[in-house]
Order: structure tokens, then C-alpha cells, then sequence
């Protein structure tokens, strides 16, 4: 596990292998163990490594043989021994025993194909010396992160956006349509960034890069679009239970200590419960609890944890929340508003005192449709009727806490509409939002990001087509960037056993009512996996890896509330203050739980005020888009 940066092209960088240190420098969080750089004139690689497979030997960036190709990679490729061997009979010398070698011999074999042969999770930036050519690749799901910037001269790149700003890559204009739709969704969705001209290259994405050609972005990933109508329940709940143990096993190849986080759900739990089938020794589990109880999930894991006899390790908080929520904020290097990253950060930190990897549990609703919003689509999954359309504008009316509006809403709207006000706050003032005017113009497409998910799904039901929307969206927007950026704050490595790419092949082919069946989610997950997870897991009813917001903004939250209200922040143009006082006021005085909403705006105002703050390390390269 490592951060990357570096860029191609004459770019004309004075001070290149500073420029490159500092980036690294940034990131030193992704990779406290190591450095690595490698400077020409027409190119920069770096690097920060978390040491996991061959601690010793596996410094970067790394040549081939000939010293043709270098590259420089975050991340686990799973399979790598299988890769080695065939390697090795097709004639290839290897120096170290770390995964990362095999991708410049993969590519002296393949070239760009290379990706097709992969399993694991990645972000690398592969640079070809005879065709003066960088490949920058990032994994089918989105699990690592890759930023990038082209300019007319050169393209730069980097896992997190800090390091383009310790080096003067990237100016400060925000993207106003990137800040929009955060505003409507809690994060921004790829390929957007929060500044201009900087984007995420998507999952499933490579770029390639030359003087002559420029940048070209290709996919080379798309999980299947329609379930397979003749999987049957016996057959899906087997090639579960045997890809998991597989995706599993793999995930144990580690020369450090690993463990893994427990929640006491299904998804954890089945990832625990695999791994004790398969270690020698009890596995180091870790939990986070609050003293809320509704929000206090430690009981459910320490149950859990006594069932698959693991050596667990648990602290229930009561945390410094105006404190930490600064942590929080500034980790993400753009705006991002999911308030389970505190448990998760939280959760890192206590398991980055036993270990250097765990294993997650994410990707399960997605797959699976656990979901609620599954659940509320199926109950009324129609078109928009005539006279739903012709309600809308009466219903707008209503108050918004009035019951039934949401509903009535629904008659009138589309099935895409309709997830989008599921997932999506609303931005208009009129309908409960803060958005400012120009705020509202700059997001008018945003929602048309999720347009081509949709059109790829259309083969599928009404809820197969939000599955494969959210794992193609929501997923790596807020779910994978979550765990990255909050495990790697802690230094610690987090793989998500559930999302290797051949599971995920497989849960895509699953017919939706195999999944979604008598109003209970995870139906086929739950079937394939009743005798290998513990009892108590399938009593416990559904509940998010939430914290308690409501109560935090009665009290160590509240003068910020105070000073939302009185618009002393830099939130500005981007909100319209007469709305943000009364959503305030809705929430202080109790008649509405306004908390996600709120949280947005103070993620938002933290970010904005570090922002102001930040200084150039050293002199800008660029100032242009």
C-alpha cells in the first residue's frame, strides 16, 4: 500500500526532483515506511510505501530488466505469484518477491492489456521509455484513488490532491458544478474534482499519455449489465461461498500482522468468519462504539467476536467531535460529507495499534441490495402517471415535513428521478435545499453524470438498474473513498475481500429477486452464508455505520450551528443564507432532523476555510486551466 505522484511531458518543472519530494512528502501518511524517486527530463516518478508484501525488497519505483519500463503503484495485486511463475517459464528475470515487479514484466508481455490479467486493487503509473509513453491505471472498482491533471505540455497525477498542491500543479479555481453536486450528494461523483481542469480517472479507466497523442482515456472494466435468468438459488449460494473463500484467502497473503473490522453485521462478520476458517490462529478483529446506544454497534461485534472466538479489540467513545470533525474534513482534500467516517477513522486508529492490514466488509449492500431504498423503490417501482405529473407543482407546496409528500412526488417523477431524490438532496430553497443561485446554475449536469450507468442497466429491472448505478457510483464516490482516506490517515492498509472483481461478476449476473425476495434484502447472501456465520448476526436488524449527529449538534456542534446561522463562513455564494438560517432553526427548535444537511455545510465551511489558509510550498507551475 503506497501513495504515487509524479507527471510526464515537458513541462518545463524547475526544481523537478524537489517538486517530486515535496508531492511525496504530502502523502506521507500512504506511505510512512519509504520513499522512492525517479526524475528525467521527461518524466517523474515517486512514490511512499507502506511496506506489506516483501518489507525488505519491494522498494519502488521499479524497472524491468532492461530498464525499458518503471513504474510506481499503490496497492495488491492477489494473484501475483500465479503471475510470477508464468512469467518465469516465459524467460523474465525477477529481482524482488513483491507484487508490484510483475506489472513491468506483465506489460512487456501484454502492454496496455496488462489490466485484463490483473486481481486485486490498484492506482500505478507505468512509464515506457522507448515509446515515451505513461499508462496511469486505476482498479475495475475504484478501491485506490488516482487524480489527474492534462495541461497542454504534459499530464501530472497523484493518489491524493494534496500532492499536486505541494508541488504548484494545480491552481485553486473550484469547479462550481463539482461543488453543486456535492451539495446534492455528500461527495463528487468522478470524474469531477473540486478544482477546474483536475479530474478522477474512473474505475475501470486507464490513461495513456504521449507528446504526440496527448492524453487518451479508454475503460477497460464494465460489470455485466443483466443477470443471467437461469442462475438458480443453489447454484448462486454456492459460487458465493466458494468465491468468497477464495477472494478471502487471497487477501491473507501478507508478511505483516493483519485483522480485520467487525461490526457485528452480515458483511464483516462473513468476511471474519471466512478468515477464522482459514487461519491458524484467532483473528485480530476491531470495533467502535458510541454511548448512544442506537448508534452503538460494539455489543453486536463482541457477540459476534465470542461466536467466531477472535482476539477482539473495542473502545466505545465519546470523542472530541468538534476536534476531530477538523481531521476528518481536511483528509479528503475536497469536500465530502459521509459521517460514518468517523467511526471509520476512529476504527483504523485503534486497529493501527495491533496491525498493519485489515479486511473490510464493504461492498455488500451493493452487491446484494441491502440497501432500504431498495426496499422503499420496490414498494413503487411505476412510471410517472399524467396525473402524478400534473400533482407535482401543487405538492411543491406543501410544507416539507407534511406526511406523504415524498410519496405524492414520486406519482409524478420518472425512475430516475426518483433514485436521485433517494440519494440527492434537493438543492432548490423552495424544496428544503440552501442552494444559492448560482449554485443552481452551475449544477445543471451534474445529474446527467449518472445518465450512462442507467443507460448501461437498461437490460435490467427497475432495482437491478440502482444496483448497478451504485456500485458504479456511489460505491467509489463515497464508500471506497471513505475507507481509503480514513485507513491510510491511520497508516494502515484496508482490503475489501467482497469486492473482488470475480465476486462482483458473479453478484451482477444474480436476478434481482434472488437478492431482493418477501421484502428482506441480501436474501441469496444471507441463504449462502446461514451455516458459516454465526446465529446471532441474522438477529440483528439492518443498521448503518452511523454517529450521533442529532445529539453532537445540541451540544459540542452547536456554536457551529450558531455561526451557520449568522453566515460568518465562508460558505458565500454557494448557499443562499436566508435558507441555511431556517434549516437551522427547523433543527435547533426540533421540528426537523436536519443533521445530514447540517454536516454537509460544516464539511463544507471546514474545507472552505482550510482553503484560504493553504499556502503554496513553492511557486505555481501553472495558473491555467
Amino acid at each position: 500500500m503506497c501513495g504515487i505522484a509524479g507527471w510526464a511531458g515537458a513541462l518545463g518543472v524547475q526544481d523537478g526532483e524537489h517538486r517530486l519530494r515535496l508531492m511525496c512528502d504530502a502523502i506521507l501518511h500512504r506511505g510512512p515506511d519509504e520513499a522512492g524517486y525517479d526524475v528525467s527530463a521527461r518524466r517523474a516518478l515517486g512514490m511512499r510505501r507502506l511496506s506489506i508484501i516483501d518489507v525488505a525488497g519491494g522498494t519502488q519505483p521499479i524497472w524491468n530488466e532492461d530498464g525499458s519500463v518503471l513504474v510506481v503503484f499503490n496497492g495488491e495485486v492477489y494473484n501475483f505469484q500465479e503471475l510470477r511463475s508464468e512469467l518465469e517459464r516465459a524467460g523474465h528475470t525477477f529481482r524482488t518477491r513483491t507484487d508490484t515487479e510483475v506489472l513491468v514484466h506483465l506489460y512487456e508481455e501484454h502492454g496496455s492489456a496488462l489490466v485484463h490479467r490483473l486481481r486485486g486493487m490498484f492506482a500505478f503509473a507505468l512509464w515506457d521509455e522507448r515509446r515515451q509513453r505513461l499508462l496511469l491505471v486505476r482498479d475495475r472498482l475504484g478501491i485506490k484513488p488516482a487524480y489527474y491533471r492534462v495541461l497542454p505540455d504534459g499530464v501530472v497525477f497523484a493518489s491524493e490532491l494534496k500532492s499536486l498542491h505541494a508541488a504548484g500543479l494545480v491552481d485553486g479555481d473550484l469547479d462550481a458544478g463539482a461543488v453543486a453536486a456535492y451539495m446534492a450528494l455528500g461527495y463528487i461523483p468522478d470524474p469531477l474534482s473540486v478544482y477546474r481542469g483536475v479530474h478522477k480517472l474512473p474505475p475501470g479507466h486507464l490513461l495513456t499519455w504521449t507528446m504526440a497523442d496527448a492524453a487518451h482515456i479508454e475503460r477497460y472494466w464494465t460489470p455485466p449489465a443483466a443477470p443471467d435468468p437461469a442462475l438458480d438459488a443453489a447454484t448462486a449460494a454456492a459460487e458465493i461461498r466458494r468465491l468468497l473463500e477464495e477472494s478471502v484467502r487471497y487477501r491473507l497473503i501478507a508478511d505483516v500482522p493483519l485483522g480485520a473490522f467487525l461490526s457485528g453485521g452480515l458483511d464483516s462478520s462473513a468476511v471474519v468468519a471466512e478468515m477464522s476458517r482459514q487461519m491458524d490462529r484467532p483473528v485480530e478483529t476491531f470495533s467502535i462504539g458510541f454511548s448512544e446506544p442506537e448508534f452503538n454497534e460494539a455489543p453486536d461485534a463482541a457477540a459476534v467476536a465470542r461466536a467466531l472466538a477472535t482476539n477482539h479489540h473495542e473502545l466505545v467513545l465519546t470523542p472530541d467531535v468538534d476536534a476531530l470533525i477538523e481531521d476528518v474534513a481536511l483528509a479528503f482534500d475536497e469536500p465530502f460529507a459521509d459521517s460514518s467516517a468517523i467511526p471509520t477513522l476512529l476504527v483504523s486508529r485503534l486497529a493501527a495499534r495491533h496491525v498493519k492490514v485489515v479486511l473490510s466488509g464493504d461492498g455488500g449492500d451493493e452487491l446484494f441490495g441491502g440497501y432500504t431504498r431498495y426496499r422503499d423503490f420496490a414498494a413503487r417501482p411505476g412510471a410517472a402517471t399524467a396525473l402524478g405529473r400534473a400533482l407535482v407543482p401543487l405538492v411543491r407546496r406543501l410544507p416539507h415535513a407534511t406526511p406523504g409528500r415524498n410519496r405524492l412526488l414520486d406519482l409524478g417523477r420518472e425512475p430516475v428521478a426518483r433514485y436521485v431524490g433517494m440519494v440527492a438532496d434537493p438543492l432548490r430553497p423552495d424544496e428544503g435545499g440552501v442552494a444559492s443561485a448560482s449554485t443552481l446554475a452551475a449544477s445543471g449536469g451534474w445529474g446527467a453524470l449518472l445518465d450512462p450507468y442507467f443507460a448501461e442497466a437498461a437490460g435490467r429491472d427497475a432495482i437491478g438498474q440502482l444496483l448497478h448505478v451504485d456500485l458504479l457510483s456511489y460505491l467509489p464516490g463515497d464508500i471506497l473513498t471513505k475507507v481509503d482516506r480514513m485507513s491510510m490517515a491511520a497508516s494502515i492498509e484496508a482490503r475489501v475481500p467482497l469486492l473482488d472483481h470475480h465476486l462482483v461478476e458473479l453478484a451482477c449476473r444474480i436476478p434481482t429477486g434472488l437478492k431482493l425476495r418477501d421484502g428482506t434484502g441480501k436474501w441469496i447472501f444471507r441463504e449462502a452464508l446461514r451455516e458459516r456465520v454465526p446465529a446471532v448476526v441474522f438477529a440483528k436488524r439492518k443498521q448503518g455505520f452511523g454517529v450521533p449527529l442529532r445529539p453532537w449538534f445540541r451540544g459540542p456542534l452547536r456554536p457551529r450551528l450558531d455561526a451557520l446561522a449568522t453566515g460568518s463562513t465562508p460558505l458565500g455564494d454557494w448557499v443562499d443564507p436566508d435558507a441555511v438560517r431556517r434549516v437551522v432553526d427547523e433543527h435547533v427548535r426540533g421540528r426537523r432532523d436536519r443533521s445530514p444537511l447540517l454536516w454537509k455545510l460544516l464539511m463544507l465551511d471546514i474545507w472552505l476555510r482550510a482553503q484560504r489558509l493553504r499556502p503554496n510550498s513553492v511557486e505555481p507551475v501553472y495558473a491555467r486551466a
